[in-house]
């Protein structure tokens, strides 16, 4: 089913088209020199799942409430209209909010399989390509993921403008290198923040399992831009690594301000003055703000764009400390905790199962 009939405003097109230039390269060595990329690709291979069989989709979400984070998680929590709503208002905010930011998700995942199938046409080393094309078939899987999941909450909402304006940059940049940074490092980075907060506070069983699921194949996406990355950036100049640590002091701050959520409030009608400046003075959102480069500023530091400039934007958002964060670990972490979603899930049903015997 197309999701058109629950977005909360009409579509002006169900169509994006961006223009690209860039070149498809064949290899005809077919090298199998990168171990450390083919290792990679070994696991994408075997690390295939299908979202049907691995998630219970059988389950029925709160309306009011459909991803069970704690109320003093949501980023209106303590401004004053907040507060006075009843709860079935307030009900109202989190269904439209968890909307919105899966909506987000699902968008960023559609540009996530389309720049990972032009980092299989445009990277020159075919081992690169071998993982790039197990890439596609995860982040198809993600976008068939977040539109179920999507559909379970009932409300859907357009594309927001930052992430819009970055998917634009990264497509109709010619250069391979610069897709990985925009998507594989910022957006995907970004990204698996993001999940980590549902999957580590959502008492739902469905919203925990989607995005621990999805997490654990973004982990491999994100290390795969690390790999590739690692080896290039020091072949360049000087100045091409500056322009690099441009584009991404640029891309960083445009992501980190697109967790405002203003089309939320405006669609709700809530006063948006005010909930701009309860977000700017929240102390909660600052840190999940602050939280989200927890994924991004260790790898940009790994492959060695570590110029005074970046390093100065990151004091400016208040981020250099993630700089010496052990992202093999949190990796490590991300594969742990879908695996024991795997367990609980097998645990239910083996119960079920018992249940069902003892019945008959």
């Amino acid at each position: 089913m197309a999701i058109d009939p629950i977005y909360t405003t009409a579509l002006e097109s169900s169509a994006w088209e961006v223009p690209q230039d860039f070149d498809t390269l064949f290899n005809w060595n077919y090298g199998d020199d990168r171990d450390d990329l083919l290792s990679l690709y070994n696991k994408g291979k075997t690390m295939q799942w299908d979202t049907d069989s691995r998630i219970d989709w059988t389950h029925e979400l709160d309306p009011d409430d459909p991803l069970g984070i704690p109320t003093e998680l949501f980023p209106l929590y303590g401004a004053a209209f907040f507060m006075k709503m009843s709860t079935k208002e307030q009900g109202e905010a989190r269904r439209h909010q968890a909307a919105w930011n899966n909506s987000q998700f699902l968008h960023g995942e559609q540009g996530a399989l389309i720049c990972s199938a032009k980092i299989v046409q445009n990277v020159p080393d075919m081992e690169a390509k071998f993982y790039a094309s197990t890439q596609v078939m995860d982040e198809a899987r993600h976008v068939e993921t977040y539109k179920k999941f999507v559909e379970k909450i009932g409300v859907a909402y357009p594309i927001t403008g930052p992430l819009k304006t970055l998917l634009d940059q990264v497509l109709r940049d010619s250069r391979w290198d610069m897709t990985y940074l925009g998507m594989q490092v910022v957006i995907e980075g970004l990204a698996l923040a993001a999940f980590a907060n549902i999957r580590d506070y959502a008492k739902d069983p469905l919203a925990s399992a989607v995005n621990a699921y999805v997490m654990q194949d973004e982990a491999r996406h994100v290390a795969f831009g690390r790999l590739a990355l690692r080896s290039y950036y020091p072949e360049l100049t000087q100045y091409e690594r500056n322009e690099r640590e441009e584009f991404l002091i640029e891309a960083c701050y445009l992501m980190r301000d697109r967790f405002s959520g203003v089309e939320v409030w405006e669609n709700l009608g809530y006063p948006v003055k005010d909930c701009v400046t309860h977000l700017e003075n929240s102390e909660g959102m600052r840190l999940f703000r602050t939280n989200l480069f927890s994924r991004i500023v260790p790898v940009v530091k790994d492959i060695g764009l570590w110029g005074d400039k970046i390093q100065d934007a990151y004091k400016d958002m208040g981020v250099i400390g993630f700089a010496d964060v052990d992202i093999d670990a949190m990796q490590d972490h991300d594969n742990e905790v879908a695996e024991e979603h795997d367990v609980r899930r097998a645990h239910v049903d083996a119960a079920i199962d018992a249940g069902r015997s003892a019945a008959e």
